[in-house]
């Protein structure tokens, strides 16, 4: 078995192997990005992907289940309700969606999302825009404040990461990955085109956090904002171009193959 004591270009050659062996179209069936697979309209991929991210934690299956409750609640047309739902389209009751994440939280993010497509002409148009951080991980904690701009309960502010307190924003970085990388093995969408899929980071969890340490990639003990950026560092000397491929590899090896 490869250990993590293996010189660079082995560990490459390696990862590059698993990284095509699991970026697969059977990689969809058991995954969250099956929800906005279910969609062909640019927009309403982008919204139920956002939607589907921000409960990605805990078991898959669970995490499915709780995305296609949201779809069905915006009546399967996740962009149109975003855009042309109105207070009395959103149900007042205080009843759990995904563990902590409930109605309230819900209706707030579907309000938040009006005013970003709005005022902000979409998601990609804020975390493209340079003035908002000179990298993506400010940018997402600059998407953060902009998204709670507007009155909000203070509970929700908890479902979204900001990278600059230390978060290793591990469900917003698998949107982007979602988002930005190109769709030709059919698994990401790539349909953003102003971010650069060399600016992605790695969505940081349990299996990619273990997985990187087996192998060298990484020394820190907790998946925070600093550990992202010393495996992505690593993993930009193997491939500058597309570093977030190897996510497939590293997440592979933790959950298919107990390696």
């Amino acid at each position: 078995m490869v250990k993590s004591k293996i010189n660079i270009p082995d560990l490459k050659d390696f990862l590059d192997e698993k990284s095509f062996k699991y970026e697969s179209q059977a990689f969809i069936n058991d995954d969250p990005i099956l929800i906005p697979h279910q969609f062909n309209n640019h927009k309403d991929i982008e919204v139920s992907a956002f939607l589907t991210s921000v409960i990605s934690w805990g078991n898959r299956k669970s995490i499915i289940n709780s995305s296609k409750k949201i779809i069905d609640y915006m009546d399967n047309s996740p962009y149109d309700f975003i855009i042309n739902h109105t207070s009395k389209d959103l149900r007042k009751i205080n009843k759990s969606i995904h563990r902590t994440f409930n109605m309230i939280d819900l209706n707030y993010f579907i309000m938040s999302l009006k005013n970003i497509y709005n005022e902000y002409a979409g998601i990609e148009e804020i975390l493209s825009n340079k003035k908002n951080g000179d990298d993506l991980q400010e940018r997402i904690s600059s998407f953060k404040e902009i998204f709670f701009s507007i009155n909000h309960p203070d509970r929700t502010r908890k479902h979204l990461p900001s990278p600059l307190t230390g978060s290793s924003a591990k469900r917003f970085n698998m949107f982007l990955r979602w988002m930005v990388r190109t769709n030709e093995r059919g698994v990401d969408f790539g349909i953003w085109k102003k971010i650069n899929r060399s600016e992605l980071s790695l969505p940081l969890d349990v299996h990619t956090g273990r997985i990187g340490r087996e192998l060298g990639l990484l020394k820190r003990n907790v998946n925070d904002h600093k550990s992202v950026k010393e495996i992505d560092s690593r993993l930009r000397e193997m491939d500058p171009i597309d570093p977030v491929k190897y996510d497939y590899a590293l997440f592979g090896l933790g959950v298919y193959e107990n390696f």
